[in-house]
């Protein structure tokens, strides 16, 4: 019997559904006698280090899981269940870990990094396992700020590297104890197929002969690399109907024209949202986008057909899910209040991995410039103390606003290339909030670098000026916002055709690009995105 050790924290539900979707049935642990009477256990570790290792604490699991790990029965640890195994981590350096594994847990430099790691790289394996018994060199998802590092005393534990600055650990592994960093439920069919490896194998562990070696070593690059990512966003709303589909606004408005013969403006409906997710999933999108661009009016919690999709895409996707939209504190209509956090949670259990905060991140930041100082409380905060920067990305509408010169104003300008209506030579970016239609006092540039210092950990750049224009990313833009953090970009708003991916990763250090209108109108093929950048030697899964 499968066990899984689900602590509460993070997206657990798409490991429950990988392993239902490879046939397997699982129990969860329900107290610490559950730990020691396992027979094969998993422990998916999601969000910060010291959350998880408190939680594990205050429900009495440290003494059971250590005693299980001595004990020769298989046992799997994912992400923060690999980091959990060594003695301590940066990230909660006054928090002991479990201490199975000599050496400590550190965060990555991001002088010449972009972090967290968020994407898919690959790993070089350094002995045989049954966990990578078919893997033939295929990319896996990370998504971490600390790492292990390869260090004395923990060298016959290694069972696989990564390269990123630094080579770190990506797996380890001693007889049937195993771990990796990366996530297998998140990492595709590559991904899966690890994960069912150690669902199936009576012992991990196989001989070090030559041919074992030659059998079970794929041959891979020198060195591993991250490959940009190309992503699937999907605007869900209501139609008039009633039905919750995807549609697409031309800049941010999702109704059709009246000339088109729609006297009534309907809203534009582009279909299904887990039809068109699993759509991409299959043609090779990297993550999946859900925002839901009525969220900024609606109760999340009360938005049960969202949530229902959420946990019907994790059943059939398995790649990263990020979901935007309505992610606050909220009072409902009998006075009951919700935190930010609790919403959050609820897009996590429903098969969320990364929380898009829109609106509030501009609020946050006004708050704090009225205030001189972070409270604490905000969504970004609370968010990523407990699930890690990783899962918190901030969505940037902003929009061009072009004066004749920087002393104008006092928001952060631009030379630009492209003048304005009236000649106008400098630009500056105004942050936006209810869904691109309200302007706030707030540059783009001071949003993403206070919410990096919030603890956010991903930007999603949008630009009003140039939704579902077909002229391109705003380059300038995404050279501005990339500059002014060590978070990863992902650059949106503007794709009209293959070229213009290209262009972005050839003229910026994006990280990231995405797409919505195209990829629904299969006016640009995403094997066709990944082709073209593959053929111009960029990195791609």
């Amino acid at each position: 019997m499968i066990t899984l050790l689900d602590y509460g924290a993070g997206n657990v539900r798409s490991v429950r559904n990988a392993i239902e979707s490879l046939g397997f049935t699982f129990r969860d642990v329900r107290g610490p006698d559950d730990i020691r009477h396992a027979e094969r256990l998993i422990f998916p570790g999601v969000g910060a280090f010291g959350s998880a290792i408190q939680r594990l604490r205050a429900d009495d699991y440290l003494e059971p899981l250590r005693e299980y790990l001595h004990s020769g029965r298989p046992f799997l640890g994912i992400c923060i269940g690999l980091q959990a195994l060594f003695e301590g981590s940066e990230e909660s350096p006054d928090i002991p870990g479990l201490g199975i594994i000599p050496g400590w847990v550190r965060r990555f430099p991001n002088d010449a990094l972009a972090v967290p790691q968020i994407g898919w790289n690959g790993i070089h394996p350094k002995k045989p396992s049954a966990l990578f018994a078919d893997y033939r060199g295929e990319k896996l998802y990370f998504v971490h700020s600390y790492r292990a590092l390869p260090e004395p005393g923990n060298e016959d534990w290694i069972l696989a590297t990564t390269d990123y600055g630094l080579r770190f650990v990506s797996a380890v592994q001693r007889g049937n104890v195993a771990a990796v960093q990366f996530h297998p439920e998140k990492s595709g069919a590559a991904g899966l197929s690890i994960l069912k490896n150690f669902l199936v194998a009576p012992d991990l562990s196989l001989s070090s002969s030559a041919d074992s070696q030659a059998a079970f070593l794929p041959a891979v690059p020198a060195q591993t690399k991250l490959a940009k990512r190309i992503i699937a966003c999907l605007d869900v709303r209501a139609n008039d109907e009633g039905d919750l589909v995807v549609t697409k606004g031309d800049q941010y408005d999702v109704r059709e024209r009246a000339d088109k013969g729609q006297g009534d403006r309907r809203v534009r409906n582009l279909g299904k949202p887990v039809d068109l997710a699993q759509r991409y999933y299959e043609e090779g999108a990297d993550e999946i986008t859900f925002l839901n661009i009525t969220g900024f009016r609606d109760f999340p919690l009360a938005d049960q057909p969202m949530l229902d999709v959420l946990r019907v895409t994790s059943e059939r996707v398995f790649v990263p899910l990020t979901i935007g939209g309505g992610i606050r504190e909220y009072t409902d209509a009998k006075g009951k209040h919700y935190s930010s956090l609790t919403v959050a949670a609820e897009y996590f259990r429903s098969g969320a991995d990364k929380i898009s905060i829109g609106s509030d991140a501009v609020h946050t930041v006004e708050e704090l410039r009225r205030a001189g100082r972070a409270s604490g409380e905000s969504a970004i905060e609370r968010i990523a103390r407990v699930y890690g920067n990783q899962a918190v990305v901030i969505s940037i509408d902003p929009r061009r606003v072009y004066v004749h010169s920087p002393e104008q104003i006092p928001h952060y300008t631009i030379k630009t290339e492209f003048p304005g209506p009236n000649g106008e030579e400098y630009c500056w970016y105004q942050c936006t909030v209810r869904g691109g239609r309200e302007g706030r006092p707030v540059d783009a540039r001071e949003l993403a670098m206070v919410c990096e210092e919030l603890g956010a950990g991903e930007i999603l750049l949008n630009c009003i000026d140039r939704d579902g224009t077909g002229r391109g990313f705003d380059l300038e833009l995404i050279e501005l916002i990339h500059a002014a953090v060590s978070i990863p970009v992902i650059a949106s708003s503007g794709a009209g055709n293959v070229g213009h991916f290209s262009e972005v990763f050839a003229q910026t250090n994006v990280e990231a690009a995405l797409a919505a209108g195209i990829f629904h109108r299969r006016e640009v093929p995403i094997g066709d995105v990944k082709a073209r950048l593959r053929g111009e030697g960029v990195e791609i899964r």
